[in-house]
């Protein structure tokens, strides 16, 4: 923990920290307060699929071979599979 930031709990570790805070509201300490300023990399929302260790092999070697990574070949795939079966139905 920095020593140069002040701490309205005036704890000397984060565990002293989240005691201070989880028998005080914010709300009696608000005027003590500043604004922060900070910004949030929101990526899009990932999911995990199984996927058969053969199968995941083939895409390793094929994207490595493309010089991409095998989450952009697997993504690749999947998008022009679902493109061809939305023109086939």
């Amino acid at each position: 923990m920095r020593k140069d930031k002040s701490s309205i709990s005036q704890a000397s570790s984060y565990k002293e920290i989240g005691e201070f805070w989880d028998s005080h509201s914010l709300s009696k300490f608000w005027k003590e307060t500043e604004p922060a300023r900070f910004s949030v990399d929101v990526q899009s929302e990932q999911i995990y699929y199984p996927i058969d260790s053969e199968l995941s092999a083939k895409i390793d070697g094929i994207a490595k071979r493309r010089g991409i990574s095998s989450e952009t070949l697997a993504n690749l795939l999947l998008q022009e599979k679902i493109r061809q079966m939305k023109k086939s139905a």
